[in-house]
């Protein structure tokens, strides 16, 4: 898995925005990936993931309620926005993502695919 961090340059209006980059954290074993992205402030609701191809966009929204008439008077994250992109590998399945969000941490678990899951052979005697 690559991270691909250039602007994405399409027709669609909110990946054209500026938006910070979650950090994140990636853990390979002998079946897939696990990659743990942290999203503070992002409600399920407003959590997007896309796979088309060998490409994996991470795209979330910060949903800070504040009460009617308020405004913050400082504010350290300008950009409401997070949005990452990944390159799978070949070796990955991509058609079985599986993701979960807990409290501001999304957790992406993308399995190996068939053909490059480690497997026994079985030795036969002549």
């Amino acid at each position: 898995m690559t991270d691909r961090t250039e602007v994405s340059q399409t027709n669609e209006p909110t990946r054209n925005e500026a938006a910070l980059l979650p950090p994140v954290d990636v853990i390979e074993d002998a079946n897939g990936i696990t990659l743990y992205a942290d999203l503070p402030g992002v409600p399920k609701d407003k959590v997007s993931l896309h796979v088309e191809a060998d490409t994996l966009t991470i795209e979330g929204e910060v949903a800070l309620n504040l009460p009617e008439g308020m405004e913050p008077s400082h504010a350290e994250v300008a950009l409401p926005r997070y949005r990452r992109v990944f390159t799978l590998s070949k070796e990955l399945d991509s058609g079985k993502v599986e993701a979960e969000l807990n409290q501001g941490v999304l957790k992406l678990r993308i399995p190996k695919a068939e053909h490059a899951q480690p497997r026994k052979v079985e030795v036969k005697v002549a």
